[in-house]
């Protein structure tokens, strides 16, 4: 099984990347991290899963080992495949949908397009006792930083905005916040303000 590629980018498009190694090309369907990261260095690496069925042959790449872990977790989950595991990950980071998981939180999850309730209820039930502590976020200046991020409706746009762009969901809520804080006030100002800080 290929579980690692290192390789400069030949093509990117819509979350797939065409990673150049040793002459060869392997087309990756990425998370939204590891597609940012590498269309924005035009290189690196990827940790990969292999996925073999009867209509073809897909290899999945992920920003970290934990990444992919996470996701195969995911997929492990009836009703839940390999293109709504790569779209809860381009949604959200490890520790946030750890956190989301742990905490029952069916709303955060059902914020992923395409995510019904009743699989995000299936995923809270099937990977509750499964979700490890070393996938939740660490504490940090004494508070919890498990808490799932809270955002208005303006911010959400934004924020669904930078991630449609690769950013997660962190990344996204930390940009858009400080945007606004810096006084940036319509919709294309937080977006362009936030990506600056990026």
């Amino acid at each position: 099984m290929i579980g690692y590629i290192q390789g400069k980018v030949l093509y990117s498009e819509e979350g797939v990347v065409l990673l150049e190694n040793n002459g060869i090309g392997y087309e990756i369907v990425c998370s939204g991290a590891l597609f940012a990261k590498l269309v924005t260095d035009g290189q690196g690496a990827a940790y990969t899963y292999l996925q073999v069925r009867d209509d073809g042959v897909t290899l999945f790449g992920f920003v970290s080992p934990e990444e992919k872990k996470m996701f195969l977790q995911l997929v492990s989950v009836s009703g839940v495949g390999a293109k709504m595991g790569i779209a809860v990950l381009s949604a959200m980071n490890v520790g946030d949908i750890a956190v989301a998981i742990a905490s029952s939180d069916v709303r955060r999850l059902t914020s992923v397009k395409g995510l019904g309730k009743k699989t995000a209820e299936r995923i809270i039930l099937e990977l509750r006792e499964k979700v490890s502590a070393a996938q939740l976020p660490a504490e940090q200046g004494g508070k919890s930083a498990a808490a799932p991020q809270r955002v208005s409706d303006k911010e959400e746009d934004a924020v669904v905005g930078l991630m449609s762009l690769g950013y997660t969901r962190a990344e996204s809520v930390r940009a858009v916040r400080g945007a606004i804080e810096g006084g940036a006030d319509s919709m294309e100002e937080i977006i362009m303000t936030a990506l600056r800080s990026m």
